[in-house]
Protein backbone atom coordinates (compact mmCIF):
# COMPACT_ATOMS: atom_id res chain seq x y z
CA UNK A 1 0.00 0.00 0.00
CA UNK A 2 1.62 3.17 -1.02
CA UNK A 3 2.41 6.16 2.28
CA UNK A 4 1.78 9.11 1.57
CA UNK A 5 4.15 11.75 2.00
CA UNK A 6 3.72 14.34 4.60
CA UNK A 7 3.99 17.37 1.87
CA UNK A 8 0.89 15.60 -0.17
CA UNK A 9 -1.31 14.68 3.56
CA UNK A 10 -0.87 18.67 4.51
CA UNK A 11 -1.70 19.65 1.49
CA UNK A 12 -5.05 17.76 1.22
CA UNK A 13 -5.79 18.41 4.55
CA UNK A 14 -5.21 22.45 3.55
CA UNK A 15 -7.72 21.86 0.77
CA UNK A 16 -10.66 20.34 2.63
CA UNK A 17 -10.30 22.97 4.91
CA UNK A 18 -10.57 25.51 2.70
CA UNK A 19 -13.54 23.65 1.22
CA UNK A 20 -15.63 23.20 4.18
CA UNK A 21 -14.86 27.01 5.06
CA UNK A 22 -16.35 27.68 1.56
CA UNK A 23 -19.32 25.40 2.41
CA UNK A 24 -20.01 27.25 6.05
CA UNK A 25 -19.58 30.99 4.08
CA UNK A 26 -22.31 29.46 1.52
CA UNK A 27 -24.19 27.87 3.80
CA UNK A 28 -24.01 30.97 6.59
CA UNK A 29 -24.65 33.60 3.32
CA UNK A 30 -27.90 31.39 2.56
CA UNK A 31 -28.99 31.43 6.08
CA UNK A 32 -28.74 35.18 6.12
CA UNK A 33 -31.12 35.45 2.85
CA UNK A 34 -33.63 32.82 3.86
CA UNK A 35 -34.21 34.97 7.22
CA UNK A 36 -34.24 37.81 5.65
CA UNK A 37 -36.74 36.57 3.20
CA UNK A 38 -38.75 35.12 6.01
CA UNK A 39 -38.74 38.44 7.66
CA UNK A 40 -39.74 39.91 4.75
CA UNK A 41 -42.62 37.54 4.37
CA UNK A 42 -43.85 38.29 8.10
CA UNK A 43 -44.05 42.09 7.69
CA UNK A 44 -45.83 41.31 4.57
CA UNK A 45 -48.22 39.51 6.39
CA UNK A 46 -48.98 41.76 9.13
CA UNK A 47 -52.20 43.91 9.33
CA UNK A 48 -51.51 47.45 7.87
CA UNK A 49 -53.51 50.11 8.58
CA UNK A 50 -53.25 51.55 5.22
CA UNK A 51 -55.03 50.13 2.25
CA UNK A 52 -53.24 47.74 0.09
CA UNK A 53 -53.54 50.30 -2.94
CA UNK A 54 -51.84 53.43 -0.97
CA UNK A 55 -48.97 50.86 0.63
CA UNK A 56 -48.71 49.76 -2.82
CA UNK A 57 -47.79 53.08 -4.05
CA UNK A 58 -45.58 54.37 -1.09
CA UNK A 59 -43.83 51.12 -1.97
CA UNK A 60 -43.12 52.20 -5.74
CA UNK A 61 -42.60 56.18 -4.57
CA UNK A 62 -39.96 55.11 -2.29
CA UNK A 63 -38.57 52.58 -5.04
CA UNK A 64 -38.03 55.09 -7.56
CA UNK A 65 -36.05 57.03 -5.03
CA UNK A 66 -33.60 54.46 -3.89
CA UNK A 67 -33.20 54.09 -7.65
CA UNK A 68 -32.77 57.60 -7.52
CA UNK A 69 -30.26 57.74 -5.02
CA UNK A 70 -28.33 54.89 -6.64
CA UNK A 71 -27.80 56.57 -9.64
CA UNK A 72 -26.50 59.71 -8.40
CA UNK A 73 -24.25 58.20 -6.06
CA UNK A 74 -22.86 55.90 -9.06
CA UNK A 75 -22.48 59.58 -10.61
CA UNK A 76 -20.56 61.22 -8.09
CA UNK A 77 -18.19 57.94 -7.72
CA UNK A 78 -17.47 58.80 -11.62
CA UNK A 79 -17.65 62.47 -11.00
CA UNK A 80 -14.32 61.27 -8.18
CA UNK A 81 -12.89 59.14 -10.58
CA UNK A 82 -12.51 61.82 -13.03
CA UNK A 83 -10.96 64.12 -10.81
CA UNK A 84 -8.85 61.98 -9.89
CA UNK A 85 -7.56 61.22 -13.09
CA UNK A 86 -7.49 64.94 -14.00
CA UNK A 87 -4.95 64.96 -10.62
CA UNK A 88 -3.13 62.24 -11.99
CA UNK A 89 -2.42 64.50 -15.34
CA UNK A 90 -1.65 67.18 -14.08
CA UNK A 91 1.20 65.37 -11.35
CA UNK A 92 1.95 63.82 -14.70
CA UNK A 93 2.68 67.44 -16.28
CA UNK A 94 4.93 68.28 -13.44
CA UNK A 95 2.48 70.19 -11.52
CA UNK A 96 1.50 69.59 -7.57
CA UNK A 97 -2.30 69.74 -7.32
CA UNK A 98 -3.16 69.25 -3.49
CA UNK A 99 -6.35 69.48 -1.70
CA UNK A 100 -5.79 73.68 -1.50
CA UNK A 101 -5.07 73.86 -4.96
CA UNK A 102 -8.74 72.72 -6.20
CA UNK A 103 -9.61 76.26 -4.64
CA UNK A 104 -8.67 77.83 -7.99
CA UNK A 105 -8.37 76.84 -11.92
CA UNK A 106 -10.42 74.82 -14.63
CA UNK A 107 -10.53 71.60 -11.90
CA UNK A 108 -12.77 73.77 -9.72
CA UNK A 109 -14.70 75.13 -11.98
CA UNK A 110 -15.19 71.40 -13.44
CA UNK A 111 -15.80 69.88 -10.00
CA UNK A 112 -17.51 72.91 -8.79
CA UNK A 113 -20.22 72.59 -11.86
CA UNK A 114 -20.33 68.39 -10.92
CA UNK A 115 -21.23 69.08 -7.55
CA UNK A 116 -23.75 72.18 -8.30
CA UNK A 117 -25.66 69.55 -10.78
CA UNK A 118 -25.25 66.33 -8.31
CA UNK A 119 -26.88 69.42 -5.72
CA UNK A 120 -29.81 70.40 -7.79
CA UNK A 121 -30.72 67.37 -9.32
CA UNK A 122 -31.02 65.48 -5.61
CA UNK A 123 -32.93 68.59 -4.38
CA UNK A 124 -35.15 68.14 -7.45
CA UNK A 125 -35.49 64.16 -7.59
CA UNK A 126 -36.62 64.35 -3.46
CA UNK A 127 -38.92 67.17 -4.56
CA UNK A 128 -40.58 65.53 -6.65
CA UNK A 129 -40.59 61.30 -5.17
CA UNK A 130 -41.64 63.16 -2.13
CA UNK A 131 -44.50 65.87 -2.93
CA UNK A 132 -47.25 63.71 -3.52
CA UNK A 133 -46.79 61.87 0.18
CA UNK A 134 -45.60 64.91 2.35
CA UNK A 135 -47.78 68.30 0.81
CA UNK A 136 -50.78 67.81 2.33
CA UNK A 137 -49.48 67.07 5.37
CA UNK A 138 -47.45 70.19 6.83
CA UNK A 139 -48.35 71.11 10.11
CA UNK A 140 -47.17 73.67 12.45
CA UNK A 141 -45.63 73.12 16.37
CA UNK A 142 -48.15 75.82 17.49
CA UNK A 143 -51.88 74.61 17.54
CA UNK A 144 -54.71 76.73 17.07
CA UNK A 145 -57.27 76.05 19.86
CA UNK A 146 -60.99 74.86 18.25
CA UNK A 147 -63.37 75.15 21.24
CA UNK A 148 -67.43 73.94 20.87
CA UNK A 149 -69.68 77.19 21.93
CA UNK A 150 -73.57 76.26 20.95
CA UNK A 151 -75.33 74.46 19.05
CA UNK A 152 -78.50 75.32 16.78
CA UNK A 153 -80.73 72.80 16.77
CA UNK A 154 -84.52 73.27 15.39
CA UNK A 155 -84.68 71.97 11.57
CA UNK A 156 -86.24 68.45 10.34
CA UNK A 157 -83.75 67.97 7.26
CA UNK A 158 -79.67 69.07 6.62
CA UNK A 159 -78.84 72.58 6.70
CA UNK A 160 -77.14 73.23 3.30
CA UNK A 161 -75.98 77.08 4.56
CA UNK A 162 -75.27 79.18 6.91
CA UNK A 163 -74.59 82.48 7.66
CA UNK A 164 -74.05 85.79 9.95
CA UNK A 165 -75.57 88.82 9.94
CA UNK A 166 -73.31 92.38 8.70
CA UNK A 167 -75.42 94.73 10.63
CA UNK A 168 -77.06 95.19 14.19
CA UNK A 169 -78.27 92.93 15.82
CA UNK A 170 -75.90 90.00 15.14
CA UNK A 171 -77.52 86.85 13.94
CA UNK A 172 -76.95 83.69 12.58
CA UNK A 173 -78.93 83.01 9.66
CA UNK A 174 -79.39 78.87 8.42
CA UNK A 175 -81.13 77.50 4.97
CA UNK A 176 -82.59 73.96 4.99
CA UNK A 177 -83.58 70.94 2.68
CA UNK A 178 -86.74 71.32 4.94
CA UNK A 179 -87.63 74.25 2.73
CA UNK A 180 -87.17 76.74 6.04
CA UNK A 181 -84.40 79.22 6.72
CA UNK A 182 -83.64 80.49 10.83
CA UNK A 183 -82.49 83.36 12.05
CA UNK A 184 -80.77 82.25 15.24
CA UNK A 185 -79.55 84.60 18.45
CA UNK A 186 -76.07 83.48 18.64
CA UNK A 187 -75.80 84.01 22.15
CA UNK A 188 -78.61 82.05 23.12
CA UNK A 189 -79.03 79.04 20.57
CA UNK A 190 -82.86 80.39 20.47
CA UNK A 191 -84.82 80.80 17.32
CA UNK A 192 -85.87 84.20 16.57
CA UNK A 193 -87.61 83.92 13.16
CA UNK A 194 -88.80 81.25 10.96
CA UNK A 195 -88.79 81.78 6.81
CA UNK A 196 -91.69 79.24 5.38
CA UNK A 197 -92.35 81.38 1.63
CA UNK A 198 -90.31 78.82 -0.50
CA UNK A 199 -92.05 75.23 -1.77
CA UNK A 200 -88.52 73.67 -1.94
CA UNK A 201 -85.48 73.07 -0.08
CA UNK A 202 -83.66 76.43 1.14
CA UNK A 203 -79.71 75.63 -0.46
CA UNK A 204 -78.45 79.21 0.88
CA UNK A 205 -78.86 82.64 2.13
CA UNK A 206 -76.95 85.92 2.34
CA UNK A 207 -77.87 88.73 4.32
CA UNK A 208 -77.70 92.32 3.02
CA UNK A 209 -74.19 94.14 3.44
CA UNK A 210 -76.36 97.42 5.12
CA UNK A 211 -80.13 96.52 5.90
CA UNK A 212 -82.16 93.90 7.93
CA UNK A 213 -82.95 92.05 4.63
CA UNK A 214 -82.28 88.32 3.45
CA UNK A 215 -81.43 86.97 0.33
CA UNK A 216 -82.08 83.38 0.17
CA UNK A 217 -82.27 80.36 -3.00
CA UNK A 218 -84.37 77.86 -3.27
CA UNK A 219 -85.23 74.50 -5.29
CA UNK A 220 -88.63 75.95 -6.65
CA UNK A 221 -86.55 77.58 -9.23
CA UNK A 222 -86.67 81.31 -7.31
CA UNK A 223 -84.71 83.40 -5.02
CA UNK A 224 -86.05 85.57 -2.75
CA UNK A 225 -85.91 89.01 -0.82
CA UNK A 226 -87.10 89.07 2.46
CA UNK A 227 -87.46 91.37 5.49
CA UNK A 228 -86.82 90.59 9.09
CA UNK A 229 -87.33 92.55 12.41
CA UNK A 230 -85.79 90.30 15.27
CA UNK A 231 -85.91 91.04 19.51
CA UNK A 232 -82.57 89.32 20.91
CA UNK A 233 -83.40 87.58 24.14
CA UNK A 234 -81.14 88.08 27.45
CA UNK A 235 -78.46 86.34 26.97
CA UNK A 236 -78.30 83.26 29.50
CA UNK A 237 -75.35 81.65 31.61
CA UNK A 238 -73.36 79.19 29.58
CA UNK A 239 -71.93 75.94 30.55
CA UNK A 240 -68.40 76.01 30.64
CA UNK A 241 -66.94 73.53 27.81
CA UNK A 242 -63.41 72.37 27.77
CA UNK A 243 -60.89 73.60 25.59
CA UNK A 244 -60.13 70.85 23.20
CA UNK A 245 -56.85 71.11 20.78
CA UNK A 246 -57.86 71.59 17.43
CA UNK A 247 -55.29 68.33 15.91
CA UNK A 248 -56.64 66.05 18.60
CA UNK A 249 -59.49 63.79 17.21
CA UNK A 250 -61.90 60.86 19.10
CA UNK A 251 -63.41 58.28 16.66
CA UNK A 252 -66.66 57.34 17.35
CA UNK A 253 -69.92 55.69 16.16
CA UNK A 254 -72.95 56.81 14.17
CA UNK A 255 -75.01 56.71 17.14
CA UNK A 256 -79.12 57.61 17.09
CA UNK A 257 -79.77 60.96 16.06
CA UNK A 258 -82.65 61.26 18.67
CA UNK A 259 -81.01 63.91 20.37
CA UNK A 260 -80.75 66.61 17.22
CA UNK A 261 -84.47 65.94 16.31
CA UNK A 262 -85.83 68.01 19.16
CA UNK A 263 -87.96 70.81 18.14
CA UNK A 264 -86.25 74.12 18.76
CA UNK A 265 -88.42 76.53 16.69
CA UNK A 266 -91.96 75.47 18.67
CA UNK A 267 -92.58 79.06 19.55
CA UNK A 268 -90.63 80.80 16.32
CA UNK A 269 -92.23 83.54 14.88
CA UNK A 270 -93.09 82.91 11.11
CA UNK A 271 -92.81 84.94 7.88
CA UNK A 272 -93.66 84.08 4.58
CA UNK A 273 -94.17 86.68 2.41
CA UNK A 274 -91.11 87.72 -0.03
CA UNK A 275 -90.84 91.51 -0.46
CA UNK A 276 -89.13 90.85 -3.89
CA UNK A 277 -89.70 87.18 -5.96
CA UNK A 278 -86.88 86.35 -8.39
CA UNK A 279 -88.01 84.06 -11.09
CA UNK A 280 -86.12 83.42 -14.28
CA UNK A 281 -84.50 80.35 -13.44
CA UNK A 282 -85.61 77.11 -15.54
CA UNK A 283 -83.77 75.08 -12.90
CA UNK A 284 -82.94 74.78 -9.22
CA UNK A 285 -81.05 78.00 -7.43
CA UNK A 286 -78.77 76.63 -5.87
CA UNK A 287 -76.78 79.60 -4.38
CA UNK A 288 -77.28 83.70 -4.47
CA UNK A 289 -75.45 86.32 -3.22
CA UNK A 290 -75.63 90.48 -2.92
CA UNK A 291 -73.31 92.59 -4.96
CA UNK A 292 -70.91 95.15 -3.35
CA UNK A 293 -73.56 97.93 -2.31
CA UNK A 294 -76.74 95.79 -2.36
CA UNK A 295 -78.33 96.77 -4.93
CA UNK A 296 -77.89 94.02 -7.32
CA UNK A 297 -77.94 90.64 -6.60
CA UNK A 298 -76.49 87.35 -9.00
CA UNK A 299 -78.14 83.43 -8.32
CA UNK A 300 -76.64 80.84 -9.54
CA UNK A 301 -78.85 77.92 -11.23
CA UNK A 302 -78.62 74.04 -12.63
CA UNK A 303 -79.85 75.17 -15.84
CA UNK A 304 -76.44 75.99 -16.23
CA UNK A 305 -76.94 80.20 -16.15
CA UNK A 306 -76.03 82.50 -13.32
CA UNK A 307 -78.03 85.91 -13.81
CA UNK A 308 -78.16 89.07 -12.59
CA UNK A 309 -81.06 91.13 -11.09
CA UNK A 310 -82.12 94.59 -10.20
CA UNK A 311 -83.32 94.53 -6.55
CA UNK A 312 -85.26 97.62 -6.71
CA UNK A 313 -87.37 96.33 -10.38
CA UNK A 314 -86.52 92.79 -9.78
CA UNK A 315 -86.00 93.01 -13.57
CA UNK A 316 -83.41 90.38 -15.40
CA UNK A 317 -79.82 92.79 -16.17
CA UNK A 318 -77.86 89.80 -17.67
CA UNK A 319 -77.78 86.18 -17.78
CA UNK A 320 -74.27 85.01 -17.09
CA UNK A 321 -74.48 81.49 -19.65
CA UNK A 322 -71.51 79.76 -20.69
CA UNK A 323 -71.09 76.79 -18.77
CA UNK A 324 -71.45 73.24 -19.85
CA UNK A 325 -72.87 71.82 -16.22
CA UNK A 326 -74.95 72.78 -13.36
CA UNK A 327 -74.04 75.86 -11.36
CA UNK A 328 -72.48 74.88 -7.46
CA UNK A 329 -71.98 78.26 -6.09
CA UNK A 330 -71.86 82.05 -6.48
CA UNK A 331 -69.96 84.28 -4.90
CA UNK A 332 -69.51 88.35 -5.04
CA UNK A 333 -65.90 90.59 -4.30
CA UNK A 334 -66.32 92.46 -1.41
CA UNK A 335 -65.86 95.62 -2.16
CA UNK A 336 -65.54 95.38 -5.99
CA UNK A 337 -68.47 94.44 -9.17
CA UNK A 338 -66.72 90.98 -9.63
CA UNK A 339 -68.75 87.35 -9.11
CA UNK A 340 -67.13 84.33 -9.39
CA UNK A 341 -69.27 80.73 -10.56
CA UNK A 342 -68.46 77.33 -9.86
CA UNK A 343 -69.70 74.37 -11.67
CA UNK A 344 -69.75 70.76 -11.95
CA UNK A 345 -67.95 71.29 -15.41
CA UNK A 346 -64.61 70.99 -13.21
CA UNK A 347 -64.40 75.01 -13.79
CA UNK A 348 -65.44 78.15 -12.61
CA UNK A 349 -65.43 81.29 -14.11
CA UNK A 350 -64.63 84.97 -13.08
CA UNK A 351 -67.62 87.65 -14.06
CA UNK A 352 -66.03 91.63 -14.09
CA UNK A 353 -69.17 94.36 -14.13
CA UNK A 354 -66.88 97.12 -13.05
CA UNK A 355 -67.13 98.49 -16.36
CA UNK A 356 -71.54 99.36 -16.75
CA UNK A 357 -70.64 99.19 -20.56
CA UNK A 358 -69.40 95.66 -20.90
CA UNK A 359 -68.70 92.62 -18.95
CA UNK A 360 -65.96 90.33 -19.56
CA UNK A 361 -65.19 86.35 -18.07
CA UNK A 362 -62.24 84.44 -17.54
CA UNK A 363 -62.68 80.62 -17.39
CA UNK A 364 -60.31 78.79 -15.24
CA UNK A 365 -59.65 74.91 -15.03
CA UNK A 366 -57.96 74.05 -12.02
CA UNK A 367 -59.73 71.43 -10.54
CA UNK A 368 -60.24 67.50 -12.02
CA UNK A 369 -63.99 67.48 -10.67
CA UNK A 370 -66.96 69.73 -9.40
CA UNK A 371 -65.93 72.77 -7.71
CA UNK A 372 -68.05 73.03 -5.01
CA UNK A 373 -67.30 76.73 -4.19
CA UNK A 374 -65.05 79.30 -5.16
CA UNK A 375 -64.81 82.41 -2.94
CA UNK A 376 -63.21 86.13 -2.71
CA UNK A 377 -60.91 87.13 -0.28
CA UNK A 378 -60.36 91.02 0.86
CA UNK A 379 -57.43 91.09 -1.26
CA UNK A 380 -56.69 89.89 -4.71
CA UNK A 381 -57.05 85.99 -3.91
CA UNK A 382 -59.72 83.69 -4.96
CA UNK A 383 -60.07 80.07 -2.62
CA UNK A 384 -61.52 77.54 -4.81
CA UNK A 385 -62.67 73.85 -3.49
CA UNK A 386 -63.31 70.54 -5.22
CA UNK A 387 -65.23 67.47 -5.29
CA UNK A 388 -61.49 66.38 -6.36
CA UNK A 389 -60.24 66.56 -2.73
CA UNK A 390 -57.93 69.81 -3.17
CA UNK A 391 -58.50 73.44 -2.16
CA UNK A 392 -56.26 75.68 -4.52
CA UNK A 393 -55.83 79.71 -4.21
CA UNK A 394 -55.04 81.73 -6.97
CA UNK A 395 -54.08 85.18 -7.24
CA UNK A 396 -56.56 87.56 -9.06
CA UNK A 397 -53.14 89.06 -10.89
CA UNK A 398 -51.92 85.91 -12.47
CA UNK A 399 -54.34 82.73 -12.61
CA UNK A 400 -52.67 80.56 -14.54
CA UNK A 401 -51.26 78.54 -12.38
CA UNK A 402 -52.70 78.38 -8.30
CA UNK A 403 -49.98 79.44 -5.26
CA UNK A 404 -50.86 77.25 -3.29
CA UNK A 405 -52.72 73.95 -3.35
CA UNK A 406 -54.28 72.12 -0.55
CA UNK A 407 -54.75 67.79 -0.78
CA UNK A 408 -57.02 66.64 1.36
CA UNK A 409 -58.83 62.95 2.13
CA UNK A 410 -62.39 63.98 1.29
CA UNK A 411 -64.56 65.99 -0.75
CA UNK A 412 -64.77 69.75 0.29
CA UNK A 413 -67.91 71.57 0.12
CA UNK A 414 -68.44 75.24 0.96
CA UNK A 415 -65.35 76.73 2.26
CA UNK A 416 -65.48 80.33 3.65
CA UNK A 417 -62.14 82.51 3.93
CA UNK A 418 -61.47 84.45 7.44
CA UNK A 419 -61.40 87.96 6.57
CA UNK A 420 -59.17 89.69 9.70
CA UNK A 421 -57.18 86.46 9.97
CA UNK A 422 -56.84 84.86 6.42
CA UNK A 423 -57.59 81.46 7.46
CA UNK A 424 -59.73 79.11 5.45
CA UNK A 425 -62.13 76.59 6.70
CA UNK A 426 -62.73 73.53 4.94
CA UNK A 427 -65.86 71.15 5.51
CA UNK A 428 -65.83 67.92 4.42
CA UNK A 429 -68.00 65.19 3.14
CA UNK A 430 -66.20 62.77 5.67
CA UNK A 431 -67.51 65.20 8.80
CA UNK A 432 -64.29 66.79 9.60
CA UNK A 433 -63.36 70.48 9.62
CA UNK A 434 -60.13 72.02 8.66
CA UNK A 435 -58.47 75.18 9.37
CA UNK A 436 -55.37 75.90 6.97
CA UNK A 437 -53.40 79.49 6.07
CA UNK A 438 -53.60 81.15 3.11
CA UNK A 439 -49.89 79.06 2.18
CA UNK A 440 -51.93 75.54 2.51
CA UNK A 441 -50.03 74.88 6.06
CA UNK A 442 -53.13 73.52 8.27
CA UNK A 443 -53.23 75.08 11.16
CA UNK A 444 -56.11 72.93 12.94
CA UNK A 445 -58.75 70.28 12.79
CA UNK A 446 -62.22 71.03 14.50
CA UNK A 447 -63.42 68.02 17.67
CA UNK A 448 -65.11 64.96 17.02
CA UNK A 449 -66.39 62.86 18.97
CA UNK A 450 -69.45 61.46 20.86
CA UNK A 451 -69.57 64.57 22.47
CA UNK A 452 -69.20 67.44 20.22
CA UNK A 453 -68.93 68.17 16.51
CA UNK A 454 -70.86 66.90 13.23
CA UNK A 455 -72.51 63.61 13.07
CA UNK A 456 -72.82 63.46 9.25
CA UNK A 457 -71.68 65.55 6.14
CA UNK A 458 -70.34 69.32 6.86
CA UNK A 459 -72.06 71.74 4.19
CA UNK A 460 -70.69 74.53 5.08
CA UNK A 461 -68.73 77.37 6.98
CA UNK A 462 -69.04 80.90 7.51
CA UNK A 463 -66.41 82.95 9.98
CA UNK A 464 -67.92 85.67 12.22
CA UNK A 465 -65.30 88.82 12.60
CA UNK A 466 -66.96 90.26 15.40
CA UNK A 467 -68.77 88.23 17.13
CA UNK A 468 -66.40 87.85 20.59
CA UNK A 469 -68.64 84.28 21.22
CA UNK A 470 -68.54 82.77 18.30
CA UNK A 471 -66.01 83.42 14.87
CA UNK A 472 -66.68 80.29 13.03
CA UNK A 473 -69.98 78.72 12.50
CA UNK A 474 -70.87 74.98 10.49
CA UNK A 475 -73.62 73.27 9.55
CA UNK A 476 -74.03 69.61 8.37
CA UNK A 477 -76.66 66.95 7.48
CA UNK A 478 -77.33 66.20 10.73
CA UNK A 479 -79.62 68.75 10.85
CA UNK A 480 -77.40 71.34 13.15
CA UNK A 481 -75.44 74.14 13.35
CA UNK A 482 -72.58 74.76 15.21
CA UNK A 483 -70.79 77.82 16.74
CA UNK A 484 -67.20 77.65 17.92
CA UNK A 485 -64.72 79.91 18.98
CA UNK A 486 -61.38 79.42 17.38
CA UNK A 487 -58.29 80.76 19.17
CA UNK A 488 -55.43 81.16 16.50
CA UNK A 489 -51.58 81.98 18.21
CA UNK A 490 -49.96 84.71 17.16
CA UNK A 491 -47.29 82.90 15.87
CA UNK A 492 -49.46 81.22 13.17
CA UNK A 493 -51.17 84.86 12.78
CA UNK A 494 -47.96 86.18 11.79
CA UNK A 495 -47.35 83.07 9.23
Amino acid sequence: MPVESGTSSAARQAKQKRKSHSLSIRRTNSTEQDRTAMQRDMLEGQDSKLPSAVRHNLHELFGQVEREFENLYIENVELRREIDTLNERLAAEGQTVDGGDLSRGPLKAKASHSTSQLSQKLKTTYKASTSKIVSSFKTTTSRAVCQLVKEYVGHRDGIWDVRVTRTQPIVLGTASADHTAMLWSIETGKCLLKYVGHAGSVNSIKFHPTEQVALTASGDQTAHIWRFMVQLPTPQPTADTSQVSGDDEIDFSDKDEADCDGDGSSECPTSRVPSTTLKSHQGVVIAADWLVGGKQVVTASWDRAANLYDVETSELVHSLTGHDQELTHCCTHPTQRLVVTSSRDTTFRLWDFRDPSIHSVNVFQGHTDTVTSAVFTVGDNVVSGSDDRTVKVWDLKNMRSPIATIRTDSAVNRISVSVSQRIIALPHDNRQVRLFDMAGVRLARLPRSNRQGHRRMVCCSAWSEDNPICNLFTCGFDRQAIGWNINIPALLQDK
